[in-house]
């Protein structure tokens, strides 16, 4: 498996007009789920967040290569 770059996010059964709108509604889910948090609060719903989609990842090879490009952006 390698790290997926393009765009990659659906909903099955759920018809988009634009490649864009499933990121657009994770963009909201994400936003939503931060409402109303404190800042510590905030940081670590992030922390699980990454934990919980990591481990469904899996895959060390890929994590490494997305830890890194993140790291170069910041």
């Amino acid at each position: 498996m390698s790290l997926q770059l393009q765009p990659n996010f659906h909903e099955p059964g759920h018809p988009y007009l634009r490649d864009f709108s499933p990121g657009d509604d994770f963009y909201q889910l994400l936003i939503d789920a931060h409402r109303d948090l404190t800042e510590p609060q905030s940081a670590m719903l992030n922390a699980r967040l990454i934990l919980l989609l990591s481990n469904h990842i899996g895959d060390i090879a890929v994590l490494r290569e997305a830890l890194a490009r993140a790291r170069d952006t910041v």
